[in-house]
């Protein structure tokens, strides 16, 4: 069985506006000491949980690949990263090719820190870059210098990752074309493999979500986003980044593993407060809140906090959701007839692709991906 792991890491020097990830700052848990001198303690607890994974999955697993998301994971110490990479590797088939990414914040790191996090086995890194421009960084709240990226994406690339990531948000309010155009161009400078670039969601109970709503900032323009979605698929192509799911493109055999997990139904652990996790059909997720998580792990608990088993109507429904964001798209030989019929209407609009379409695959196109939630809630079960 493969079995990727997921590693949260829930601490941040400031929450940013847009943001409604499990993550804390030092005020929010009343940490005094700073984030360096939590690190070890909070490895140890991820440590004893990757042991209750092996007593659940056993040993004759796996492992292509492990993410250390948060949160901001280079605010940890490479020695603790490197502890949670051995465990793993000690306690299950760590493939010889694993990839193994850790997200990182550009201001949060050094040239000296990202050499020490390539020697204890991380060789993938993705950062947070958002955008290029200043005052859209400010809208989201984002406190970082976008000037850093070139810098640090240079500094990986000369320590020797082959294999560098960055994050784009586009659709900030009071984001224009011409500023996002110059974060497209901004990425493109840097000596990077996979570019990920997601629509700003607005989510209930953030900074920014209730600025919105006094009037203080714009709401989102839905057409305006569609329009940068194109623009950016575009300008991504053309340098040689391939799409290979709705909001991700890489370089020539640079698609994240992780990633893939997800999107093609495998299994993957999450460890960490808050972290979900799938295994054969079955969800579970650990107690949100770092404290009481460290409880139930020093008090030899496990720190599920619930789960679900799927019935086989969701396993297809969450199959068809997850298989239409990719190339490959969906057989047809899996849909059923009223299915196959709502679908052909997309063809003739252009939506799916009509030469995949004759040859069994639904496949979306590039307008197609602009409207992929609706195609989905129209044909699941």
């Amino acid at each position: 069985m493969n079995l990727a792991f997921y590693i949260h890491i829930p601490y941040c020097i400031k929450r940013c506006g847009y943001c409604d990830f499990n993550t804390y700052t030092p005020g929010e848990l009343q940490i005094t000491t700073g984030l360096n001198d939590i690190s070890n303690s909070y490895i140890d607890l991820l440590i004893k949980e990757i042991e209750l994974a092996r007593a659940e999955v056993g040993e004759n697993v796996n492992v292509p690949s492990i993410f250390f998301g948060g949160g901001t994971p280079s605010l940890m110490q490479a020695s603790d990263i490197g502890r949670v990479i051995s465990t793993i590797k000690n306690r299950f088939n760590l493939s010889a090719e694993a990839e193994i990414t850790m997200e990182c914040n550009p201001d949060t790191v050094s040239k000296e820190s990202l050499t020490q996090f390539k020697a204890v086995g991380v060789n993938r890194l993705s950062f947070g870059m958002q955008s290029a421009v200043k005052h859209v960084l400010e809208t989201l709240d984002r406190t970082h210098n976008p000037d850093n990226l070139l810098q640090v994406t240079n500094w990986a690339d000369q320590i020797g990752f082959k294999e560098i990531s960055v994050d784009l948000i586009y659709g900030t309010p009071g984001e224009s074309i011409s500023d996002w155009q110059t974060s497209i161009d901004a990425a493109l400078s840097l000596p990077i493999t996979h570019i990920s670039a997601y629509a700003l969601i607005v989510e209930e109970g953030t900074k920014l979500a209730a600025q919105i709503k006094r009037g203080q900032v714009n709401p989102v323009d839905d057409d305006l986003a569609a329009e940068k979605y194109l623009i950016a698929d575009q300008a991504f192509t053309s340098a040689g980044f391939d799409w290979y799911e709705l909001s991700n493109w890489a370089k020539p055999n640079s698609a994240s593993k992780h990633n893939l997990a997800y999107w093609l139904g495998d299994n993957w652990w999450g460890a960490g407060p808050g972290a979900h996790s799938h295994l054969n059909g079955r969800r579970f997720w650990n107690v949100k809140h770092p404290n009481l998580y460290k409880e139930k792990i020093e008090s030899n608990q496990s720190p599920i906090a619930g789960s679900e088993s799927l019935e086989e109507l969701q396993r297809e429904s969450e199959r068809l959701m997850l298989s239409l964001r990719l190339p490959t798209g969906v057989a047809k030989k899996t849909l059923n007839e009223q299915q196959l019929l709502e679908l052909s209407e997309y063809v003739e609009s252009g939506h799916l692709d009509q030469s995949n379409w004759n040859e069994g695959r639904a496949t979306l196109t590039v307008d197609g991906r602009l409207i992929a939630d609706r195609i989905l809630r129209q044909i699941l079960l």
